[in-house]
């Protein structure tokens, strides 16, 4: 179990920026692949820049709902940490599964720090990766990449190729402007790793959710699992990217997802905790690539969020 204390988290390493040549290695951490052709799509747009992209052996496993045994898919992880020929780390698609690979586990030296890329499940890796001082990429997945437009796709190499990204726009609720540790997330995926040693430091962190398929309710009864722990008085400010597919069920007495995200954080705006929604990121539409773990600033006055410089 990690410290449940709130000590306020020093910025992450960011591995050394990508350039064309680099080698590239694929892993399946999560959900078995099940979407081919987006995969293999997404897979030719880093080698059109110029990459080198190698698959894991077994990328393409299935165990039930997951893309192979956890025994399989830790060897994937491991083999692309410590193998020094690869500068990144590609992850295939989420779904599932890559919390099942952290218990019990050792990430080791971390002698080469190497960038990962993904987002949705792949949630429990990145955050569990800046735990150990590593910052990663909350971004498209091989399966999603050729679904993105053209600036998304362009944001994603500017980042890992060492340039500057622009801030991103949203709706502002107030709360003025704040800076802390950008911490990108799928909801879900966050909270069920709350307490466990993935979970980095939350103390004066921005944290910025995103989720899919997950009724209004569930959605409520997450966010009140946060609140009760004390959490969101002591970040620096919530950005809310995309909830998408989060209709209520048919027939059903419900909030919508909008009436649960303005009850459970708009108390924090008067509080002086900036928050701001509609900002473009998460399923079913334009994922902005956001590091994890770098010092970023949300401006709930202006409905922006931005990197520091």
């Amino acid at each position: 179990m990690p410290d449940s204390s709130f000590s306020p988290p020093s910025s992450p390493l960011l591995p050394p920026p990508l350039k064309p040549g680099n080698r590239l290695r694929v892993i399946a951490p999560s959900g078995a692949l099940r979407e081919l052709a987006t995969f293999q799509k997404g897979v030719e747009i880093w080698r059109s820049r110029g990459y080198q992209i190698d698959l894991s052996p077994g990328y393409d496993q299935r165990w039930g709902y997951l893309a192979g045994t956890d025994a399989e898919r830790r060897s994937q992880l491991a083999d692309a940490l410590q193998d020094p020929e690869y500068q990144g780390i590609l992850c295939a698609r989420g779904g599932y599964g890559g919390a099942r690979l952290l218990e019990n586990w050792d990430w080791g030296d971390l002698k080469w720090p190497k960038w990962l890329i993904g987002f949705s499940d792949i949630t429990s890796l990145l955050w569990g990766l800046c735990r150990q001082g590593v910052s990663g990429v909350h971004g498209p997945l091989l399966t999603t990449l050729a679904a993105e437009p053209e600036w998304s796709v362009q944001r994603l190499f500017d980042w890992v190729e060492g340039r500057s990204i622009p801030s991103i726009a949203g709706t502002g609720w107030g709360g003025g402007r704040a800076e802390g540790m950008l911490l990108p997330a799928n909801l879900t995926v966050a909270t069920h790793i709350l307490g466990t040693a993935a979970q980095p430091a939350l103390e004066g962190v921005i944290l910025a959710f995103e989720d899919v398929t997950e009724a209004p309710y569930r959605i409520d009864r997450m966010l009140t699992q946060w609140r009760m722990m004390g959490i969101f008085q002591k970040v620096k400010g919530i950005a809310i990217g995309r909830f998408s597919q989060c209709d209520p069920p048919a027939n059903v007495p419900s909030f919508t997802v909008e009436e649960v995200l303005r009850d459970r954080f708009s108390d924090l705006v008067s509080g002086g905790i900036p928050v701001v929604s509609d900002l473009p990121f998460g399923h079913d539409g334009p994922n902005a690539a956001l590091p994890v773990g770098v010092p970023a600033w949300l401006d709930g006055d202006r409905g922006t969020l931005g990197i520091v410089k």
